[in-house]
């Protein structure tokens, strides 16, 4: 059960790796929904000693440690975001949830779905929780929720054929950080650290997926996983859909288009999106006003960790489970590693077919020649804690 009882009680957060992408995203969020409500920041946890210290200083709050399982013992949070490199990620979610706590967890989710449904099994009962959820924030917003309602609702006619495109460049230097390029360390290629933002938005617009055939390369970088994949994907609902994801793309670009009935709507961005970034093109004969209904998106509330957190705080205090945890945060995980098993195998991959004892449900490479690592890296500690060390968006 939660440690609190009422609106009125605030909930006590830590956070877990104190790198860039705490201190750009998650730190900003926080302060931000701490100014309109109950919520304080108890414990920033870092390999690096210095590293949390300077964090809690920042913060204005919060007591640093360096060891996870001290902090959760002592300090007792209602939730935990992780902000540390994927390998971490299952044995951390699973103290954080064993301890009672909630947990945020950044994307890349975890290395396979062994480890996802490890973390899913250690949450609490669906009465109550504590859950686990992944940041998938390109799901949150005005702009993707217009849209979600206008597909639901299949007001621009049935879905028949889309669009999703992560072509971004990341170059030699990039791939210089040691853990880079590495399925034990960074958990995948483009499709895992890259594209499953978007991929994960199609999947939330248009529903669940039956189908996949794919193809994965190394055309320009020496490293373990792919730069660059491209799928073929059949939706239950019937709409046809291609993906590309890149770091070998100069004009970076992400972008998600889907062809209905009657209309056309695109959504062009980089790292996030706003109303402006939505486009929606009628087909002949629509008339103006349902072109107009189309195109009230609303107040703008742009696409954020803001935006997605201020719904897992709703929940949190409702004792419900959140989006994009459970089978509703796994199902971005299962795309990309059926991705992967279809491109390595050169077979066409069904949706829930990667069970325990395929090769692919234990690790995304699936020990593929030529795609397998020669040799693992050694396992973390349990307990231990590593910070994500990206200078901006992966």
């Amino acid at each position: 059960m939660p440690a609190y009882t009422s609106d009125a009680e605030p909930i006590r957060v830590a956070i877990v790796g104190t790198g860039a992408i705490a201190r750009g995203s998650h730190l900003p969020a926080l302060a931000s929904l701490a100014a309109e409500q109950p919520l304080e920041i108890v414990a920033a946890v870092d390999v690096d000693a210095v590293s949390a210290k300077a964090f809690c200083a920042d913060a204005g709050a919060g007591r640093p440690y360096t060891d996870l399982g001290l902090m959760l013992a002592e300090q007792q949070p209602d939730l935990v975001t992780l902000c540390t490199p994927p390998r971490f990620h299952r044995d951390q979610t699973i103290a954080a949830l064993r301890a009672g706590a909630w947990v945020w967890c950044e994307k890349p989710p975890c290395p396979s779905l062994e480890d996802f449904d490890a973390i899913e099994a250690a949450e609490g009962p669906e009465s109550g929780g504590p859950f686990a959820a992944i940041v998938f924030q390109h799901r949150f917003g005005s702009g993707s929720g217009h849209v979600r309602e206008l597909l639901a609702e299949q007001s621009m006619g049935r879905p028949l054929v889309a669009h999703c495109q992560t072509t971004w460049y990341r170059d030699e230097a990039y791939y210089a950080v040691p853990w880079r390029g590495k399925w034990s360390t960074e958990g995948g290629g483009p499709a895992m650290g890259h594209g499953i933002h978007q991929m994960d938005l199609l999947l939330d617009l248009l529903g669940p997926w039956s189908e996949i055939r794919a193809m994965a390369g190394r055309l320009v970088h020496d490293i373990e996983t792919e730069d660059v994949s491209t799928a073929l994907v059949r939706f239950e609902n019937g709409t046809m859909a291609t993906i590309v994801n890149s770091v070998l793309s100069p004009d970076e670009v992400s972008r998600i288009r889907i062809d209905c009935e009657r209309a056309t709507v695109e959504l062009t961005h980089l790292y996030g999106h706003r109303n402006a970034d939505w486009r929606i093109t009628p087909a002949p004969g629509v008339t103006p006003e349902q072109f107009d209904a189309w195109n009230d998106f609303g107040p703008d509330v742009p696409s954020s960790h803001e935006a997605q957190l201020r719904g897992l705080l709703d929940d949190m205090r409702a004792g419900r489970r959140p989006r994009s945890s459970g089978s509703d945060g796994r199902t971005s995980l299962e795309l990309v590693a059926a991705l992967y098993k279809a491109a390595f195998t050169g077979q066409t991959v069904r949706a829930g077919e990667i069970a325990a004892g395929d090769p692919y449900y234990s690790a995304l490479h699936g020990d593929a020649e030529g795609w397998a690592p020669a040799s693992q890296d050694g396992a973390p500690a349990p307990g231990s804690v590593a910070r994500d060390e990206l200078p901006g968006p992966q």
